[in-house]
């Protein structure tokens, strides 16, 4: 072994290497990545990454995982310069990128290493050139926003391929050509405003849910979402342009007619006999109903016959309609609750009734249910009446059925059969917080409420929440102001709690990237069981909505950190120059502000065991009202001023999202 050792030397060399790359672990080259990636990009300085530091304590690395980076987010730093496409995709394990307001400028890179990206922002910098065609190859991205920058050319069709698209935003660029015909169902939040886009918007169901503000400031653009018909003769971006007026056209404009009058008499019969079949089936089913009190099985299917348009986007409810019952199969009405055994309706009533759609989610839909007696309860049919199984649904039921709290919406009954589930409640005409604080837009424009409306709405939340609490092992689990009712009295009441054991965990259907967003960051894997502290987590996300009057459609945490109080102070003082002042602007204002932003702040911690419970939450709201009492006049608690702020409020649309 010496003898060929002496002969061939780089054989030591090449033993020596091998033993320690076999006793040393693997070293991560992320922080080598990122200090040649801030040498390019950071003439100033401003990032404070040094060699022989902990990557993962860097200013902007907001999450590692095994030592490896997988949120990076670095937000007006005064970063120029072009991004490096090697660079980045060393940082293969990246699920959340941003670089949002900065000066980047150049192509965007080649991304197509971050193959578990999820998150892309690059808004608010130079970037020019075409749309990134390598991202469209990243099959994990859910959220693109290069808003605000340069970028020109098409938006690339195949962009298609992103089948869990829920924001795309690319307004503020230099965009030409047909918007594709985006086609991804969880698509949410959408903007191309302010380029150079033309031909018709594709009515396809995801585009069709976007209104004006989604398409404003593109000339050329036509179609059903902006109210601007597209002429005749033109079939939109993907086919011819408009044709002449020729000979050869009016043939074949002729030739389309006979066609579009067979299709028209084809389909006319069509619905014919669609019509008798139904009279039929409709007369068959109410003779069973009469004949005999059994079960049911299903719902019509889908919901949408029985309640149009989902009130998840916004809508307010849908068409008037009925639930369509069918008589095979065992089930029954079971009642919740002492002294609720005594109901004013039964089985039979609940299945005559008529159906308005109020919302769908990924649990299920909503609906008002109408009976004929007048009777007006909420019903929420399950998605999944496989999940979970019989016996562990019935005693879920029970549980919940039990609880009785002024703060909550009460769970009266429930209904179970072989393949159909529905949970029956209370009916809230008042509204959800949402639509208080909203009106019927979801982008997040609305109005911060006066302080002493935050602080009653904060306090009877705090109140059902601990309630909920206080039964071991459960939680909310889905809080967010359109899952808060306003009762009789305009109290604020929880809906939706406890559900969110009904998730199948193997489904493929995650939240909307708003609801995503009042999530805790430890559970926003859908898979992951919520927790008490996630609960706490969520109640701060909405206490920061109450202050601002803005949606949660992105990371609130990650987007404002410790600038969080400076950015509530700056929202608020722009509806004081604007005329709409939601706070008195006197100094006992200012203090009980400043009282319900610290509780937020402690509520959003990014690490749970700092978060604190709910006893110890609504005990600090306590504290921040009675002084309030104290020290403001007592016209800013009569019952008038928090009546006088509920005037406007849209009726009747809950959002169960």
């Amino acid at each position: 072994m010496a003898s060929l050792v002496s002969r061939y030397p780089f054989l030591l060399s090449l033993l020596y290497f091998t033993v320690v790359s076999l006793l040393c672990p693997v070293r991560s080259g992320d922080a080598e990545a990122l200090l040649t990636l801030k040498s390019a990009i950071d003439p100033l300085n401003s990032l404070p990454w040094k060699h022989g530091t902990n990557v993962c304590k860097w200013q902007g690395v907001k999450e590692c995982t095994n030592g490896r980076v997988t949120k990076l987010v670095v937000e007006y730093q005064n970063l120029s310069g072009t991004l490096d496409a090697k660079i980045l995709n060393q940082l293969d394990q990246l699920r959340v990128l941003s670089f949002k307001g900065n000066s980047l400028s150049g192509q965007i890179p080649d991304l197509s290493g971050l193959v578990n990206l999820k998150s892309l922002f690059l808004d608010t910098n130079n970037f020019s050139g075409d749309f990134p065609d390598s991202i469209t190859g990243l099959h994990r991205l859910k959220v693109i926003v290069l808003a605000r920058n340069q970028i020109s050319g098409p938006i690339p069709v195949s962009i298609l391929k992103l089948s869990r698209l829920y924001v795309l935003y690319l307004e503020d660029n230099n965009f030409t050509g047909a918007i594709p015909p985006l086609n991804q169902t969880s698509l949410r939040f959408f903007n191309v405003s302010n380029n150079k886009l033309s031909g018709q918007i594709p009515v396809t169901p995801s585009l069709i849910r976007f209104n004006t503000s989604s398409f404003i400031g593109n000339l050329n653009l036509c179609g059903v979402q902006i109210q601007n018909p597209c002429n005749d003769l033109n079939f939109g971006p993907s086919l011819s342009p408009t044709y002449p007026n020729s000979k050869p056209s009016s043939k074949r404009s002729k030739t389309i007619k006979i066609a579009a009058a067979t299709a028209a008499g084809f389909v006319f019969l069509i619905i014919c006999l669609v019509l008798v079949c139904c009279f039929c089936f409709k007369k068959e089913g109410s003779s069973m109903v009469e004949e005999r009190n059994k079960g049911v099985v299903g719902v019509e299917r889908g919901g949408e016959a029985s309640g149009g348009a989902g009130g998840m986007d916004g809508n307010n409810g849908g068409r008037q309609g009925g639930f369509s019952w069918e008589s095979e199969g065992l089930g029954s009405l079971v009642f919740l609750g002492a002294g609720d055994q005594q109901m004013s309706y039964s089985l039979e009533d609940l299945l005559k009734a008529s159906a308005e759609t109020l919302g769908r989610g990924t649990i299920g839909s909503t609906y008002k249910a109408v009976m004929e007696s007048g009777f007006i309860v909420t019903v929420k049919r399950l998605k999944d009446a496989r999940h979970p199984r019989l016996e562990e649904f019935r005693r879920h039921m029970d549980l919940l059925g039990k609880l009785r709290h002024p703060s909550l919406v009460p769970l009266r009954a429930y209904f179970q059969a072989k393949e159909e589930r529905l949970i029956v409640y209370d009916y809230f005409p008042n509204g959800s917080l949402f639509s208080l604080l909203h009106g019927t837009r979801t982008s997040g424009g609305g109005k911060p409420l006066h302080w002493t409306s935050c602080l009653k709405i904060a306090e009877d939340l705090a109140t059902g929440l601990l309630y909920i609490h206080q039964n071991p092992g459960l939680t909310h689990g889905n809080l967010k102001s359109s899952n808060v009712l306003l009762g009789p009295e305009f109290e604020s009441c929880l809906t939706d709690y406890g559900l969110t054991i009904f998730q199948n965990p193997e489904s493929l259907e995650e939240p909307s990237a708003t609801s995503l967003f009042y999530r805790a960051p430890e559970i926003r894997d859908i898979r992951k069981p919520s927790t008490q502290p996630a609960d706490v987590y969520s109640f701060g996300v909405l206490l920061l909505e109450l202050l601002t009057g803005k949606t949660p459609f992105q990371d609130l945490v990650q987007e404002h950190g410790p600038d969080i109080p400076r950015w509530v102070r700056s929202v608020r003082e722009d509806e004081i120059e604007s005329g709409d002042d939601p706070a008195s602007g006197n100094e006992a204002a200012e203090e009980k502000l400043q009282a319900l932003v610290n509780i937020a702040m402690t509520c959003v911690s990014l690490i749970p065991d700092n978060r604190p419970s709910m006893r110890d939450v609504l005990k600090m709201i306590r504290d921040a009202r009675a002084e309030a009492r104290v020290s403001s006049n007592s016209s800013d608690h009569s019952p008038g001023r928090w009546s006088d702020t509920v005037q406007s409020l849209p009726r009747e649309e809950h959002l169960s999202i």
